[in-house]
Order: C-alpha cells, then structure tokens, then sequence
C-alpha cells in the first residue's frame, strides 16, 4: 500500500513539474560548490544510504562512516578492486597482484610508484606497514579479525615491496585488501600516527590518494561535496584513466523519493539509483534525458553480485532454532514478495549466492538436483520438499499480466527471473513452529511458546530505495499475513546495532557477496567461520547471523590452503558443499540480486556506461565510480 501512494504522489508532483506549476522556480543553487561554478563543471550524484548520521567524522577504518558519501568513491583508493561488470581484478596502489610462497605464508605486494595522499606527502610502503601492524593492534578497528588472527610479521622490503608473513597458510589472505565494496585501504601514516585514539578519530578532513579530496559537508547530513584534486595525476585513478571530468561532484540525499524525482527531472541530478519501482519507473516515463541499464524491460542491471534478503541472529532465542528461520522462510510468497520489493524485476536465488552467469554454470547448475531432493523433516518422521522449480513461471505470469514483455521461452525465463526458490506453504511452517511450542490464538495470531505475542521487529536502514529497506517492508507485510506481529524499524544507527547483535532479524544480506568474479567463495563463506564470533554486546569481526557451523568451518580451512586459480575443480566442490550447509541451516534468507534501480540523466554528462556500452560500473555509491569520471563527457548546458 505504501508503494501504491508513493507512485501516486510522485505522478501528481511530476505532473505539476511538466504541466508549469514549478515553472516559475529557478534551479536550485547547488549546496557545496561556489557560487558562479558553470552547471558543467559540477556531477551531482545521490547519495542512496539517506542521510549521514556523522556527517564530520570520515574515519572508515573504525566502522560504518556512510562512505558512499564520496569517501571510497572518490577520496580514498584500494590496493586492488574487483570490476564485475568485467570479471577483472584492478591494481590500484599495488602495481600488479600479490605473490606467495608455496606454503602461503608469505605474501609480497609491489605498490605502484608515483602515488601521493592529497596533502603531496608520496605513499609508500610504509603505509601499508603501518596500517597492517596498527589494525591487528586495535579490536576496534574494521578487519581486525583477519589480521590479528593470520599477521605474524610485516615489513618492508624497499620504499614500494611489503612482506606480510603469516601464522598459517591462507592463500586468500590479499581479499582482505581487494576492494569489492569494503576492503582495507591504506592508512595515510603520517596522520595516523599522530593519533592518540585511532577509534574516535574522525580523520576530518580525509587524505587518501583518491582523485578528488573534501570541499565542504553539511552539518545536518544532506550533502557533501568534493573538489578534483590540482595534482589529480598523481592518484591512481589519474595515473591509469586520465584526468576526472567534473571539477566538483556533489553527493546528496533527499528527504523523500518525491523532491528525489522532482530534482531529477528538473536536471539538478546527474546519477541516482536504489530508486524505488514507482520513483524509478516515474523518471523514465518522465525524462526524456533518462538513461538506464537497458533502453527496454527490465531496464536494469540485474547481474549484480550482491545478493539481499534478510538475516536472523541466530544467538538469540528463538532464530536460535533452524525449524524457526525455515519457517519464516516457507511462510514468504516469493511471487507477493518480489512485486512489493522490486516490481517483479529481480532475479530471485534459493541459495545464499547471486543467480549470475559465471555462477550459474558452476553452482546453480550442479546444486538444482540436490535442491529437488532436499527434504525438512517436519514432525514424527514426515518430510517436506521445499525446493519450487516453478517459480521462475510463477513469476513471469505474474509480469505478463503488468504488460511486461516476458519471453516465453522456458530457458529465456528462467534466464530472466532465476532457477527457482522456495514453496509457499504456511502448512508447514505452521508444523515446524508447533513442534517447538509455538501457536496460534483464536484470531490467528502467533504466540511463543511462553505465551507472549510473537513480535518481529526488522531492523533496516532509513533509505526507502534501498534492496535492504524494500525486503524488509515486503518481509513484514507477509509475516503479518502469517500471522505474526511484524513491523519494520528503520534507524539511522542500524549498521551498529547490526555488528554488536542488538537485533533479532535485520535486512542486512544474508550472505556477503562475492566478488562478482571468477568461481572462488571464500568471500562468502570466511565471515560464517566461528573464529569470527564475538558475544552479543560486542563488535563481531563476522557476519551478522553470528551463526557458524563445524563442517562449513573446515570448508573455509580447506580454502586457505589451495590455490583458487590452480586447483578450479576443488575450489569449485567446496563452494557446492558449503552452500549446502547454508541452505540447510538456513542463518538467513536470500531472495533476490541486488536489483539496481539506476538512472543516469544525459542533459549535463554523457556517455555513460550501459549494456551497449559496459565499460565501468555507474553506481553512485560503489567505489568504482571513480574510474568511470575520466570517461563523461560534459555537454556544456
């Protein structure tokens, strides 16, 4: 019902625009650039995580800063990064990839020469040194988990060559440096250093050796702005690409998907995503500058490697219980769910993996007979096929009866909406609870076995547009349907109340996501190991289920001591078994690729990626934006 009044006020706004009511109003002056700066200089972007929280503190090394504000996107740079759009590993600080000794207990990083922070002090190895020892000196501090855990030693070779040496064998240890979305950026040591707290440090302003550096930021939250660094050539993006376009970019947020679509339309908006289905489809209806993915339906980019749904915390009572988490799961109506998260265009995925093409072959393909077979035991000795290949069909039914242009061929279908998921069939699920004392009253609500009402409060961010939010409005509306007291809990403090397990069930991804390239899933699997659990209360250096498992634990060990390049086929065996643990368990559950609801306005910059053209990756708050900048071309209005 939400999404139904937001797409009505939104075509009434974009109606009022279009027929002159706004046309008296001039252009917004844009917040954070200097009076007179021509439009054509400036790349507004939408900062899509809705308002920061801590707009004047930019210290990502010591958790959620809101860093798609600008921060990794254009400030900061990685050693590498992960370009799925090409299945490619960019070096970035580091000139090539890193090497290892047979046993992988070494690993040598060669860094790129000629790279200065934004205040001309050069990097060099002794950055690197100096953040490795100060993470595994810190609990604190982001990745201090995997470091203190693997670094025996790290030290220099010369000004440009780092030697880590490890406890034990991991020759997947540089993932902890491979940016995908997150990833352990060098520190500038220089300021670091100085430091008394690194902690409560706000590293305000930011010095990275990202093409661009800090301008201005809002007190309130809403924007902030960035200015292309003098010495832009001297930033890996510059040494690769060649010179950024705009001299400024602004990131802002928007306090409703409406003044959103209204800004968009009114041009002040170069790049947004993570719109909601009516905002999104608003804007392609509206603007005739709007480019998207694809000119036709589905219109987006639905091979993103991210794959969302929701997360139990499985330490605390009842998603303790796997009958539990399976429950919540069969009482989801994936056909309901998909139209009121994403419009019916995402690509649902059964398992805790993204649906993409290089995974299709080497896990979906494979892991779909053992889905069929896969059976839950219910109650006194009676079983339960979960697995619905029908689904895809379900969905695109449901897409043609919206006038969508769904193909009818069966393989194109499944292509489109995914293999399958699971069934409908609140029967069960009602079985499974009952077994553990759960039950019903007269007016069909649920009940704990100690005869509270059961309540399900999901925790989520405050951006609507959000994968993250949009299956938690469409989880709460089908457990309420179930029977449940579910409601959502949007919070600007969700990411740390997330990492310390203050939460039953949030939307953070049930599974992290893998690189988007090649087979390897020690990505997604390693955050599950139970070396990473922390007590509820405390940061967790894992993921956010705290749930681990013995078996999948060995898996994981398994990973670190082969080499994922070498040794494909073994690689590929244990990503099939531990995604069948996963899906046994059930910590969480996936529903769907990230659908990135992504519209790029031609009226001031051109030449933006697209299925025609998929040079680079223009998401607004994915790092890798920076690498799309030396490529816009501006049209001068």
């Amino acid at each position: 019902m939400k999404l139904v009044k937001q797409r009505i006020s939104i075509i009434v706004l974009a109606g009022m625009l279009l027929t002159g009511i706004f046309s008296s109003l001039c252009l917004a002056q844009i917040p954070g650039v200097p009076r007179g700066v021509p439009r054509s200089d400036v790349l507004v972007v939408v900062h899509p995580h809705g308002r920061v929280g801590m707009p004047d503190n930019f210290n990502l090394w010591a958790g959620w800063r809101w860093q798609g504000r600008g921060l990794h996107q254009f400030a900061l740079s990685p050693l590498w990064t992960v370009d799925f759009t090409r299945g490619e590993i960019l070096c970035q600080l580091a000139r090539e990839l890193p090497s290892y000794n047979k046993d992988f207990t070494e690993m040598t990083i060669k860094l790129r020469k000629g790279v200065y922070w934004n205040d001309g002090v050069p990097f060099t190895a002794d950055d690197v040194v100096f953040t490795i020892e100060l993470v595994k000196q810190i609990p604190e501090l982001e990745y201090h988990g995997p470091i203190a855990d693997f670094v025996k030693k790290v030290y220099k070779l010369d000004d440009y060559t780092v030697r880590v040496e490890l406890k034990k064998p991991n020759s997947r240890f540089h993932y902890n440096f491979l940016e995908r979305w997150s990833a352990l950026r060098p520190m500038p040591k220089h300021i670091f250093e100085k430091v008394e707290d690194v902690a409560t440090f706000k590293f305000n302003p930011p010095v990275g050796t990202g093409p661009y550096k800090l301008y201005d930021y809002d007190p309130a939250g809403f924007w902030t702005s960035w200015i292309r660094r003098e010495d832009w050539d001297r930033s890996p993006t510059g040494i690769l690409y060649g010179k950024p376009q705009p001299k400024y970019i602004v990131v802002r947020t928007y306090e409703s998907k409406e003044m959103e679509v209204l800004a968009f339309l009114r041009n002040e908006v170069d790049l947004t995503s993570y719109l909601t289905p009516p905002a999104f489809k608003t804007i392609i209806e509206k603007s005739k500058t709007a480019l998207t993915w694809r000119k036709e339906w589905p219109w987006i980019d639905i091979e993103h490697p991210c794959i969302t749904g929701l997360t139990f915390n499985t330490a605390v009572y009842p998603y303790n219980i796997k009958d539990v988490r399976w429950a919540l799961t069969l009482a989801i109506d994936i056909v309901d769910y998909n139209i009121i998260a994403a419009g019916l265009i995402a690509k649902v995925s059964p398992i805790h993996l993204t649906d993409s093409p290089a995974h299709r072959k080497a896990y979906y393909e494979p892991i779909e007979e053992w889905l069929k077979k896969f059976e839950l035991d219910v109650s006194n000795g009676r079983k339960f096929k979960p697995y619905d290949p029908e689904v895809p069909f379900k969905l695109a039914k449901a897409a043609k009866e919206r006038g969508y242009p769904v193909p009818e061929e069966p393989e194109a279908i499944r292509k489109l909406f995914g293999i399958g998921w699971w069934k409908y069939a609140p029967e069960i699920a009602t079985k499974l609870l009952e077994k553990h004392g759960f039950y019903k009253d007269k007016k069909g609500k649920w009940h704990l076995p100690d005869g509270s009402p059961w309540k399900i409060q999901i925790l989520t961010i405050t951006a609507p547009g959000q994968a993250s939010y949009l299956n938690g409005q469409a989880a709460a509306e089908l457990w309420r349907r179930f029977g449940i007291d579910a409601t959502l809990m949007p919070s600007e403090a969700s990411s740390t109340l997330t990492d310390r397990g203050e939460f039953k069930v949030c939307t953070s991804w049930p599974a992290t996501e893998s690189w988007g390239a090649g087979i390897d899933l020690y990505k997604v699997f390693q955050p599950w190991h139970s070396r990473n659990i922390r007590p509820l209360g405390e940061v967790t250096m894992g993921h956010a289920s705290r749930w681990s498992n013995p078996q999948l634990d060995k898996i994981i060990e398994r990973m670190e001591k082969i080499d994922p390049l070498k040794e494909i086929e073994l690689t590929r065996f244990l990503g099939i078994e531990g995604l069948k643990i996963a899906v046994e368990e059930m910590p969480g559950i996936p529903t769907y690729a990230y659908p990135t609801f992504t519209v790029n306005n031609t009226y001031h910059w051109t030449n933006w990626p697209s299925v025609e053209n998929p040079y680079g990756i223009p998401l607004p708050c994915w790092p890798n934006l920076k690498y799309v900048l030396p490529f816009l071309q501006s049209t001068g209005r």
